[in-house]
C-alpha cells in the first residue's frame, strides 16, 4: 500500500499487476478475450438468439421504409392512384409497428443476457479472487482489483446489452441499404459508397492511438479506486495524524489523472465525429447531384431519388453509431483485457493433482529441514528442522523479523516451502488438500478480524451449521461469553465492519471463539495477544490455557510474559533455530531467549558478529 508523503507521480499507482497492461492487450482482437466471452455467451444463447432476432426485424423495418417511398411516389402518385397510396400507408405503418416490436424484443432479451453474462462474469471473480494465493494479495492493492471486478465488468457487459446490438445492427442495416441501393441504380450507388472506403481508412489510422488511450482510463480509474480505499480503510490514521489535507492533495493528483484520461479519449472519439458528419453531407451532395441529373434525363424516377436520399441519411447514421461503438468496443476490450489477464493468474498454491483429504490427524507438526522465502534469492527461514507432538504447546519466539509468522504460514500453507518440508502426523501439507488440511486447525491472527453481522454470525463463520448452544459455549471457554451477555442484544449484536463498535480486546475474544467453535486438533495463534490490553491479556490466557488441553498449541508471541507455560519455547534469530526449551532451561542457560526476557542486548554469533545479522 502507498504511504508516501508529499507529491507523487499518478503512475505509481498502477502497480505491478496493472504494469503488465502495455496495451498489446487492448487491440479490437484480444485472443484472451475472445476466449473469454464465449464461457459467458453460452449460459445467454436463447436471449441471445431472441436479441438478434428482434434486430434483424428492426434492421428489416428499416430498410423497408425508403423503398415504400419510391414505390408511393413513383407508382402510385405519378398516376393520381389514391388507392395505391392508401395501401403503401397502411404497410408503412404496419412496418413501423413490426421495427418497433422488434426493437422492443431486442432490447428486452439483450439487457437480460447484458444481466446474466454480468452476474456470472463478477461471481466468477469473486471466487477467483477467493482462491488466488495471500502472496498476490499482498502484492496487489484491493482498490485494483475491485476496480476490476466492478468497473472493468460493468464496461464489458455495458458492450453486450448496448455496443454489441448496435454494431450488429448497424452492420446488418449497412449491408442491406447497399444491397437495395444497388438493386435499384447499381451505378449511383457505386458512387454513393464510394466515400465508405476513405472513412474506413480513417478509422484504421484512429484505433492505432485509441485502444492505448483507452487503457490509460482503466488504468487511471483503478489508480482513484486503489487510493479511495487505501484513504478510507486508514482513515483513523490519517486521522490521528492530521494528513486531511495531504491524503487530498494525493487523491486529487490520481483524480485529476483520470480526468486527463478521460479528457484524451474523448478527444479521441471527438475527432471521428466530424468525418462521419462530411461523410453523409459529401454523400448526400453526390446523390443530389447525380441522381438529380439522372431524373431530369429521364433515367430514374423521383421516388427513386427520394429513397436514395432517406437510404443515404440512414446509411451514415449506423457508420456514425460504428464509429461512437467502435470507441466503446475499444474501451470494452481494454476491460475485458484487464478481466482475462486476472482471470488467468494462476495462484500459487494449488492442491497436487493427486492430492487427497487430510484425515482425522493426532496433531504432530514437523519442520524436515525447512527453507522459505517470499522473494526469489532472499530467504526468511534457513534449515528450520522443528517436531512439535500431539498436544504439546509450542511457543516461537524472537526479535521482529526473525520469522516467526513465516513459520505458521507454512503450515497453513498459505506458501509454500523452498526447501525441505512440513508434515502433519507425517503427511505433507502439499500432499493433501487445503480445504482438508485447514479444516484440523484453528487459526487467530495478530489482528482481530470480524466480518459484519452477528457476534453469533462471526462466532460460527467457520462452521455455519453450530447451534447456539455450541457458540454460546465456545464463548464460555475463551471467556467471551460475560461481555457478550452485557451487550444489548447479546450474541445477536450486530458488531458492524469490521467489529468497530467492540473494543479490540473484545474482538480477540470472539476471533478466539470462531477458532474454537470448529474444535481444531491444532491450534495457531500468531501474535493473538499483541493488541489487548493487560485485562485482556490475563484473561485471553486463561482461556487459552483452557483451550489448549489437548491440542496442539502453536503460540508466535513478541510480548515473552505470555509464553512463560509452554511446553517447550522455540528461539528463532534471523530466520534459523537457535534455542529450544522450557521457560526455566533457557532462562537457566543465559543465551538468547534470556538477553529476550531481560531486554540485554543480542548475543553475538559464533564469529562474534551481532546476533541480529545473518549467523
Amino acid at each position: 500500500m502507498y504511504s508516501g508523503i508529499g507529491s507523487i507521480d499518478a503512475s505509481r499507482f498502477y502497480g505491478a499487476f496493472d504494469a503488465d497492461d502495455d496495451g498489446s492487450r487492448g487491440r479490437m482482437y484480444d485472443p484472451h478475450v475472445m476466449r473469454l466471452l464465449p464461457r459467458y455467451l453460452r449460459g445467454v444463447r436463447s436471449q441471445m438468439a431472441w436479441g438478434i432476432a428482434g434486430m434483424v426485424v428492426r434492421a428489416a423495418a428499416s430498410l423497408a421504409t425508403p423503398y415504400l417511398v419510391a414505390v408511393a411516389v413513383d407508382r402510385f402518385m405519378g398516376t393520381g392512384n389514391f388507392a395505391g397510396v392508401s395501401m403503401i400507408a397502411a404497410i408503412f405503418l404496419a412496418v413501423l409497428l413490426i421495427g418497433w416490436a422488434g426493437q422492443y424484443v431486442e432490447n428486452l432479451f439483450l439487457y437480460y443476457a447484458g444481466d446474466g453474462i454480468l452476474l456470472r462474469l463478477r461471481t466468477d471473480m469473486f471466487n477467483h479472487l477467493q482462491r488466488l494465493s495471500i502472496g498476490f494479495l499482498d502484492r496487489n492493492s484491493v482498490g485494483k482489483l475491485m476496480s476490476r471486478v466492478q468497473n472493468d465488468v460493468q464496461q464489458l457487459q455495458e458492450l453486450v446489452t448496448g455496443g454489441v446490438p448496435t454494431i450488429i445492427i448497424s452492420i446488418l442495416t449497412l449491408v442491406g441499404m447497399g444491397c437495395v441501393m444497388a438493386l435499384m441504380n447499381a451505378r449511383l450507388a457505386l458512387l454513393t459508397l464510394a466515400v465508405v472506403p476513405v472513412l474506413g481508412a480513417v478509422l484504421y489510422v484512429w484505433q492505432r492511438y485509441a485502444h492505448r488511450s483507452f487503457m490509460r482510463v482503466r488504468r487511471a480509474i483503478a489508480a482513484v479506486n486503489a487510493q479511495l480505499q487505501e484513504s478510507i480503510s486508514g482513515v483513523r490514521v490519517v486521522q490521528s495524524l492530521g494528513r486531511e489535507t495531504v491524503n487530498l492533495s494525493l487523491f486529487d493528483e490520481v483524480n485529476r489523472a483520470h480526468l486527463d484520461a478521460n479528457i484524451r479519449a474523448n478527444r479521441l472519439t471527438s475527432t471521428m465525429m466530424p468525418v462521419g458528419e462530411v461523410a453523409a453531407a459529401l454523400a448526400t451532395g453526390l446523390v443530389i447531384i447525380f441522381g438529380g441529373y439522372q431524373v431530369l434525363a429521364g433515367q430514374m424516377g423521383i421516388g427513386v431519388l427520394l429513397a436514395f436520399l432517406l437510404y443515404v441519411q440512414r446509411f451514415f447514421g449506423p457508420v456514425q453509431e460504428l464509429i461512437m461503438e467502435y470507441a466503446e468496443l475499444q474501451r470494452a476490450t481494454v476491460a475485458g483485457s484487464r478481466i482475462a489477464q486476472l482471470l488467468d493468474v494462476t495462484p500459487d498454491i494449488q492442491d497436487a493433482p493427486d492430492a487427497v483429504d487430510l484425515p482425522s490427524v493426532a496433531g504432530e507438526v514437523s519442520f524436515h529441514h525447512v527453507g522459505f522465502g517470499y522473494q526469489p534469492g532472499t530467504e526468511v527461514l534457513h534449515d528450520v528442522d522443528l517436531q512439535v507432538r500431539p498436544g504439546e504447546t509450542v511457543a516461537v519466539v524472537g526479535h521482529t523479523g526473525a520469522g516467526k509468522s513465516s513459520l505458521v504460514n507454512l503450515v497453513t500453507r498459505f506458501y509454500d516451502v523452498g526447501e525441505g518440508s512440513v508434515t502433519i502426523d507425517g503427511h505433507d501439507v502439499r500432499s493433501v488438500t487445503q480445504r482438508s488440511l485447514r479444516r484440523h486447525m484453528g487459526i487467530v491472527l495478530q489482528e482481530p478480524f470480524l466480518f459484519s453481522g452477528s457476534i453469533a454470525d462471526n462466532i460460527r463463520f467457520g462452521r455455519p451449521e453450530a447451534g447456539h448452544d455450541e457458540v454460546v459455549q465456545a464463548a464460555k471457554v475463551v471467556g467471551a461469553h460475560d461481555f457478550i451477555s452485557r451487550l444489548e442484544r447479546g450474541y445477536d449484536t450486530h458488531v458492524g465492519e469490521r467489529g468497530v463498535n467492540i473494543s479490540a480486546g473484545q474482538r480477540q475474544l470472539v476471533c478466539l471463539a470462531r477458532a474454537i467453535v470448529v474444535d481444531p486438533p491444532i491450534l495457531i495463534l500468531d501474535e493473538a495477544t499483541s493488541s489487548v490490553d493487560a485485562t485482556t491479556e490475563k484473561i485471553m490466557q486463561q482461556s487459552v490455557g483452557q483451550v489448549m488441553r489437548g491440542r496442539t498449541c502453536i503460540i508466535v508471541a513478541h510480548r515473552l510474559s505470555t509464553v512463560t507455560n509452554a511446553d517447550r519455547i522455540v528461539v528463532l534469530e534471523q530466520g534459523r533455530v537457535v534455542e529450544t526449551g522450557s521457560h526455566d532451561e533457557l532462562v537457566a542457560a543465559h543465551g538468547h531467549y534470556y538477553h529476550m526476557l531481560t531486554g540485554q542486548p543480542p548475543l553475538p554469533c559464533d564469529d562474534g558478529t551481532p546476533g541480529e545479522a545473518p549467523c
